[in-house]
């Protein structure tokens, strides 16, 4: 008798020491961040540093862009990425390559149009798209083969973004 009261003391006490659960404050928990946004030099969206003086490596030597946005030529453009570009650029966000948003604040836009005339010129020789290269993890971007009209149309759509 005297085991069965000492297994049923230990069998009580072993339950009493169990694990003890808190019982979850209804009202919860909150938490508040706030977003912190860089200045557009230190941290663009496309990762590498901005560089206006830089013109790159193809046909075009000078691009001058009017007070407004030509928008029959944006229109072309639109259209032109619409059917090319959209695969990989988006306007605000990254996808396999950079957003294009605000571009002309990064890049200068000969620079832009040497890119899609000559991707793989400029892969070779520019150290801009050299780094792009390494930000997106290697991913080349295809030559879509546009004719130097074309690609100003582009230009001027970009304008619009």
């Amino acid at each position: 008798m005297n085991k069965f009261i000492a297994f049923g003391a230990a069998a009580i006490f072993m339950v009493s020491c169990g694990e003890k659960k808190e019982e979850k404050k209804e009202d919860g928990f909150e938490m508040s961040r706030t977003k912190k946004e860089a200045p557009a030099a230190q941290a663009p969206s496309d990762g590498v540093p901005a560089d206006l003086s830089n013109k790159g490596i193809g046909p075009v030597t000078s691009v001058t862009f009017g007070a407004e946005v030509d928008q029959t030529l944006a229109a072309q453009g639109q259209v032109k990425f619409s059917t090319v570009c959209v695969a990989c650029h988006h306007a605000t966000q990254r996808m396999i390559g950079p957003a294009l948003k605000g571009v002309y604040e990064r890049r200068s836009p000969e620079w832009v149009m040497n890119m899609i005339l000559n991707p793989d010129g400029m892969l070779k020789e520019d150290p801009t798209a050299k780094a792009l290269f390494d930000e997106y993890n290697g991913v080349l971007m295809l030559n879509s083969n546009l004719t130097e009209e074309e690609a100003r149309a582009v230009a001027e759509y970009l304008r619009t973004l």
